[in-house]
Protein backbone atom coordinates (compact mmCIF):
# COMPACT_ATOMS: atom_id res chain seq x y z
CA UNK A 1 0.00 0.00 0.00
CA UNK A 2 1.42 3.32 -0.46
CA UNK A 3 0.53 6.29 1.01
CA UNK A 4 0.96 9.91 0.08
CA UNK A 5 0.61 13.17 1.52
CA UNK A 6 0.41 16.60 0.08
CA UNK A 7 0.54 20.09 1.56
CA UNK A 8 -2.71 22.54 0.67
CA UNK A 9 -1.66 25.85 0.04
CA UNK A 10 -2.32 29.75 0.44
CA UNK A 11 -1.80 32.45 -2.18
CA UNK A 12 -0.35 35.76 -1.20
CA UNK A 13 -0.29 37.70 -4.36
CA UNK A 14 -0.62 36.78 -8.17
CA UNK A 15 -3.39 34.90 -8.14
CA UNK A 16 -5.26 35.18 -11.77
CA UNK A 17 -1.78 35.86 -13.59
CA UNK A 18 -1.42 31.92 -13.60
CA UNK A 19 -4.54 31.18 -16.13
CA UNK A 20 -3.69 30.17 -19.06
CA UNK A 21 -5.72 33.08 -21.02
CA UNK A 22 -3.62 35.36 -19.14
CA UNK A 23 0.00 34.19 -18.67
CA UNK A 24 0.14 32.43 -22.49
CA UNK A 25 -0.27 36.04 -23.58
CA UNK A 26 1.05 38.46 -20.75
CA UNK A 27 2.92 35.76 -18.88
CA UNK A 28 2.37 35.70 -14.69
CA UNK A 29 3.88 35.18 -11.04
CA UNK A 30 2.77 34.34 -7.96
CA UNK A 31 3.74 33.80 -4.16
CA UNK A 32 2.34 31.25 -2.49
CA UNK A 33 3.22 29.33 0.59
CA UNK A 34 2.22 25.17 1.55
CA UNK A 35 0.79 24.94 4.73
CA UNK A 36 0.52 22.17 7.79
CA UNK A 37 -2.60 20.94 5.91
CA UNK A 38 -2.64 18.17 3.83
CA UNK A 39 -4.26 15.72 1.59
CA UNK A 40 -3.74 12.33 2.25
CA UNK A 41 -4.33 9.02 -0.80
CA UNK A 42 -3.91 5.80 -0.15
CA UNK A 43 -3.77 3.39 -3.18
CA UNK A 44 -3.50 -0.59 -3.72
CA UNK A 45 -3.60 -2.78 -6.16
CA UNK A 46 -7.26 -4.53 -5.56
CA UNK A 47 -7.47 -8.49 -4.98
CA UNK A 48 -8.92 -9.99 -8.16
CA UNK A 49 -11.31 -11.58 -5.89
CA UNK A 50 -13.94 -8.76 -6.13
CA UNK A 51 -16.94 -8.23 -8.03
CA UNK A 52 -14.84 -4.53 -9.30
CA UNK A 53 -12.06 -3.39 -10.31
CA UNK A 54 -11.53 -0.35 -9.37
CA UNK A 55 -13.02 1.28 -6.24
CA UNK A 56 -12.48 4.75 -5.03
CA UNK A 57 -13.36 6.34 -1.49
CA UNK A 58 -13.75 10.03 -0.97
CA UNK A 59 -17.38 11.60 0.24
CA UNK A 60 -18.87 9.01 -2.16
CA UNK A 61 -17.85 5.22 -2.89
CA UNK A 62 -17.28 3.72 -6.47
CA UNK A 63 -17.01 0.49 -7.03
CA UNK A 64 -16.68 0.50 -10.78
CA UNK A 65 -15.42 -2.61 -13.58
CA UNK A 66 -13.64 -0.08 -15.92
CA UNK A 67 -11.92 3.41 -15.87
CA UNK A 68 -15.00 5.35 -18.06
CA UNK A 69 -17.64 4.26 -15.57
CA UNK A 70 -15.66 6.31 -12.66
CA UNK A 71 -17.47 9.55 -11.85
CA UNK A 72 -14.50 11.73 -10.10
CA UNK A 73 -12.85 13.33 -13.42
CA UNK A 74 -9.64 13.35 -11.59
CA UNK A 75 -9.60 10.10 -10.47
CA UNK A 76 -10.61 8.77 -14.05
CA UNK A 77 -8.61 10.86 -16.18
CA UNK A 78 -5.32 9.89 -13.80
CA UNK A 79 -5.88 6.49 -14.34
CA UNK A 80 -5.98 6.73 -18.22
CA UNK A 81 -3.42 9.26 -18.38
CA UNK A 82 -1.27 6.29 -16.36
CA UNK A 83 -2.48 3.51 -18.75
CA UNK A 84 -3.32 1.92 -15.53
CA UNK A 85 -4.46 -1.61 -16.50
CA UNK A 86 -4.49 -3.85 -12.64
CA UNK A 87 -7.04 -3.32 -10.73
CA UNK A 88 -6.93 -0.53 -8.01
CA UNK A 89 -8.47 0.48 -4.67
CA UNK A 90 -7.90 4.32 -3.86
CA UNK A 91 -9.15 5.89 -0.26
CA UNK A 92 -8.83 10.02 0.24
CA UNK A 93 -8.81 11.93 3.22
CA UNK A 94 -7.91 15.60 3.89
CA UNK A 95 -7.65 17.71 6.99
CA UNK A 96 -10.30 20.63 4.98
CA UNK A 97 -13.33 20.04 3.15
CA UNK A 98 -12.86 20.60 -0.22
CA UNK A 99 -13.65 23.47 -2.53
CA UNK A 100 -12.33 25.62 0.66
CA UNK A 101 -10.29 26.98 -1.65
CA UNK A 102 -6.94 25.62 -1.04
CA UNK A 103 -5.66 24.49 -3.61
CA UNK A 104 -7.23 20.84 -2.36
CA UNK A 105 -8.57 19.76 -6.01
CA UNK A 106 -5.12 20.18 -7.33
CA UNK A 107 -3.48 18.84 -4.75
CA UNK A 108 -5.58 15.51 -4.61
CA UNK A 109 -4.34 15.48 -8.57
CA UNK A 110 -0.63 15.86 -7.28
CA UNK A 111 -1.17 12.81 -4.65
CA UNK A 112 -2.83 10.75 -6.62
CA UNK A 113 -0.20 10.79 -9.30
CA UNK A 114 2.40 10.55 -6.58
CA UNK A 115 0.81 7.15 -5.38
CA UNK A 116 0.40 5.97 -8.28
CA UNK A 117 3.21 6.56 -9.86
CA UNK A 118 4.98 4.57 -6.43
CA UNK A 119 2.88 1.82 -7.01
CA UNK A 120 4.23 1.04 -10.23
CA UNK A 121 7.53 1.38 -8.55
CA UNK A 122 8.54 5.22 -9.60
CA UNK A 123 9.70 7.98 -8.28
CA UNK A 124 8.71 11.10 -10.47
CA UNK A 125 10.39 14.81 -9.79
CA UNK A 126 8.56 17.38 -8.44
CA UNK A 127 8.55 19.27 -12.10
CA UNK A 128 6.99 16.35 -13.83
CA UNK A 129 4.38 15.29 -11.01
CA UNK A 130 3.40 19.76 -11.50
CA UNK A 131 3.48 19.35 -15.35
CA UNK A 132 1.33 15.74 -15.87
CA UNK A 133 -1.15 17.35 -12.40
CA UNK A 134 -1.74 20.71 -15.01
CA UNK A 135 -1.88 18.93 -17.96
CA UNK A 136 -5.04 16.63 -16.21
CA UNK A 137 -6.72 19.31 -15.07
CA UNK A 138 -6.51 21.70 -17.83
CA UNK A 139 -6.23 19.36 -20.79
CA UNK A 140 -7.71 15.93 -19.76
CA UNK A 141 -9.93 17.03 -17.46
CA UNK A 142 -11.15 20.81 -19.08
CA UNK A 143 -11.43 23.06 -15.73
CA UNK A 144 -10.81 26.13 -15.84
CA UNK A 145 -8.30 26.58 -13.72
CA UNK A 146 -4.65 27.91 -13.26
CA UNK A 147 -0.98 27.04 -12.82
CA UNK A 148 -0.14 27.66 -9.06
CA UNK A 149 -1.70 25.01 -7.12
CA UNK A 150 -0.32 21.75 -9.17
CA UNK A 151 3.38 23.83 -9.16
CA UNK A 152 2.77 24.82 -5.18
CA UNK A 153 1.46 21.19 -4.08
CA UNK A 154 4.34 19.09 -5.86
CA UNK A 155 6.81 21.46 -4.92
CA UNK A 156 6.32 22.50 -1.61
CA UNK A 157 7.50 25.78 0.56
CA UNK A 158 7.14 29.32 0.32
CA UNK A 159 8.08 29.73 -3.57
CA UNK A 160 7.93 32.70 -6.08
CA UNK A 161 6.58 31.12 -9.53
CA UNK A 162 7.00 32.67 -12.78
CA UNK A 163 4.68 31.58 -15.97
CA UNK A 164 6.07 32.28 -19.08
CA UNK A 165 3.59 32.67 -22.43
CA UNK A 166 5.13 29.33 -23.83
CA UNK A 167 3.89 27.26 -20.91
CA UNK A 168 6.70 26.89 -19.33
CA UNK A 169 7.15 27.99 -15.38
CA UNK A 170 10.23 28.79 -12.96
CA UNK A 171 10.20 28.01 -9.24
CA UNK A 172 12.34 30.14 -6.80
CA UNK A 173 12.47 29.37 -3.08
CA UNK A 174 12.20 32.31 -0.66
CA UNK A 175 14.83 32.11 1.51
CA UNK A 176 13.44 33.31 4.89
CA UNK A 177 15.22 32.89 8.08
CA UNK A 178 13.64 31.36 10.46
CA UNK A 179 12.72 34.27 12.98
CA UNK A 180 11.21 35.73 10.12
CA UNK A 181 8.91 33.10 9.36
CA UNK A 182 8.27 33.04 12.93
CA UNK A 183 6.89 36.56 12.33
CA UNK A 184 5.07 35.17 9.66
CA UNK A 185 2.74 33.03 10.89
CA UNK A 186 2.59 35.48 13.84
CA UNK A 187 0.42 37.54 12.01
CA UNK A 188 -0.81 34.95 9.74
CA UNK A 189 -4.78 34.22 10.66
CA UNK A 190 -6.74 31.06 8.68
CA UNK A 191 -10.99 31.50 9.19
CA UNK A 192 -13.37 28.37 7.68
CA UNK A 193 -16.15 30.62 6.82
CA UNK A 194 -18.09 27.06 5.48
CA UNK A 195 -18.59 28.54 2.01
CA UNK A 196 -18.07 26.09 -0.17
CA UNK A 197 -17.10 26.81 -4.18
CA UNK A 198 -15.56 24.77 -7.03
CA UNK A 199 -12.63 27.19 -8.41
CA UNK A 200 -13.54 26.26 -12.16
CA UNK A 201 -17.27 27.85 -11.73
CA UNK A 202 -15.86 31.10 -10.33
CA UNK A 203 -12.82 31.38 -12.42
CA UNK A 204 -15.05 31.25 -15.36
CA UNK A 205 -16.74 34.53 -14.25
CA UNK A 206 -13.30 36.53 -14.96
CA UNK A 207 -11.25 34.40 -16.91
CA UNK A 208 -13.96 34.33 -19.79
CA UNK A 209 -14.05 37.98 -19.88
CA UNK A 210 -10.55 38.23 -20.55
CA UNK A 211 -11.47 36.80 -24.00
CA UNK A 212 -14.54 39.14 -24.12
CA UNK A 213 -12.24 42.49 -22.77
CA UNK A 214 -9.66 41.66 -25.81
CA UNK A 215 -12.27 41.36 -28.38
CA UNK A 216 -13.54 44.78 -27.45
CA UNK A 217 -10.68 46.25 -27.27
CA UNK A 218 -9.80 44.92 -30.93
CA UNK A 219 -12.84 46.33 -32.22
CA UNK A 220 -11.49 50.14 -31.78
CA UNK A 221 -9.29 51.59 -33.89
CA UNK A 222 -6.16 51.90 -32.46
CA UNK A 223 -6.69 48.29 -31.00
CA UNK A 224 -5.37 49.61 -27.77
CA UNK A 225 -6.32 49.63 -23.71
CA UNK A 226 -6.95 53.18 -22.71
CA UNK A 227 -5.45 54.74 -19.66
CA UNK A 228 -6.50 57.18 -17.21
CA UNK A 229 -4.08 59.79 -19.32
CA UNK A 230 -6.06 59.46 -21.73
CA UNK A 231 -8.85 60.79 -20.39
CA UNK A 232 -7.18 63.27 -18.47
CA UNK A 233 -5.50 64.78 -21.94
CA UNK A 234 -9.14 65.13 -23.24
CA UNK A 235 -10.01 66.94 -20.36
CA UNK A 236 -7.23 69.69 -20.82
CA UNK A 237 -7.84 70.19 -23.76
CA UNK A 238 -11.40 71.30 -23.61
CA UNK A 239 -10.13 73.30 -19.97
CA UNK A 240 -7.84 75.29 -21.96
CA UNK A 241 -10.33 75.81 -25.39
CA UNK A 242 -11.95 79.27 -23.96
CA UNK A 243 -13.93 78.73 -27.24
CA UNK A 244 -15.78 75.40 -26.09
CA UNK A 245 -18.64 76.05 -23.89
CA UNK A 246 -19.30 71.97 -24.16
CA UNK A 247 -18.90 69.13 -25.93
CA UNK A 248 -20.00 64.81 -25.74
CA UNK A 249 -16.33 63.39 -26.20
CA UNK A 250 -15.71 60.05 -26.31
CA UNK A 251 -12.37 58.95 -25.27
CA UNK A 252 -12.67 55.20 -26.14
CA UNK A 253 -10.14 54.31 -29.20
CA UNK A 254 -12.85 55.00 -31.83
CA UNK A 255 -15.38 52.24 -30.56
CA UNK A 256 -17.50 54.69 -31.36
CA UNK A 257 -17.08 54.87 -34.71
CA UNK A 258 -15.72 51.63 -35.46
CA UNK A 259 -17.86 48.94 -34.26
CA UNK A 260 -15.52 45.90 -36.28
CA UNK A 261 -17.19 43.40 -38.49
CA UNK A 262 -17.25 46.18 -41.08
CA UNK A 263 -19.40 48.17 -39.07
CA UNK A 264 -18.84 52.21 -39.51
CA UNK A 265 -20.76 54.86 -37.60
CA UNK A 266 -23.54 52.63 -37.33
CA UNK A 267 -23.58 51.86 -41.29
CA UNK A 268 -22.90 48.49 -42.17
CA UNK A 269 -21.35 47.34 -45.56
Amino acid sequence: MIISRTPLRISFFGGGTDYPSWSRVHGGAVIAATIDKYCYLTCRHLPPFFEHRFRVVYSFIENCQTIDEIQHPAVREVLRHLAVTRGVEIHHDGDLPARSGMGSSSAFTVGLLHALYALKGCMPSKEQLAREAISVEQDRVGETVGSQDQVMAAYGGVNHVTFAPSGEFSVRPLTLAPERIRELNAHLMLFYTGIKRTASDVAQTYVNGVDERKRIINATLVKQEGQPENVGQATLALIENDFITGVCLPVDGGRTIFAGDGEVAGVKD
